[in-house]
């Protein structure tokens, strides 16, 4: 039987979301060079005053990169609790979460480039 709706519990899974951050910044090296390249782009789309399309697809990107990210870290964590001994099944699920996040990576670099070539390209013309 299904749980009814609560306002209140809604809003305690939206804290136990909030409470990942925690250890995806402070855990992990990667989210942190992530958290800086968010940052960039950020600055960067607003510098030169990319249209909302463009916004749209690096936000997708962004967000792309930090979902894997933090799946790559739920299952290392999940893995590392299970079986803290190696096993080579262990290594193939973190080897393929660790491929999820550079995948993600790989197409917003892309993502990025395609964006912001033209207005780079404007800008050392212009320099």
């Amino acid at each position: 039987m299904a749980e009814k709706f609560s306002l209140q519990a809604r809003f305690k899974s939206f804290g136990y979301a909030f409470q990942g951050f925690g250890p995806l910044i402070r855990d992990q090296h990667n989210a942190r060079v992530h958290f800086v390249a968010t940052i960039f782009v950020i600055v960067a789309a607003s510098y030169f005053s990319v249209d909302p399309l463009s916004w749209a697809l690096l936000v997708l990107a962004i967000a792309m990169v930090w979902m894997a990210e933090a799946m790559n870290t739920a299952v290392e964590a999940l893995a590392d609790a299970l079986m803290p001994e190696h096993h080579p099944l262990i290594k193939v699920a973190k080897d393929v979460a660790a491929a999820g996040v550079l995948i993600a990576a790989a197409a917003s670099v892309l993502i990025a480039f395609i964006v912001f070539y033209s207005p780079v390209m404007v800008l050392l013309k212009a320099g």
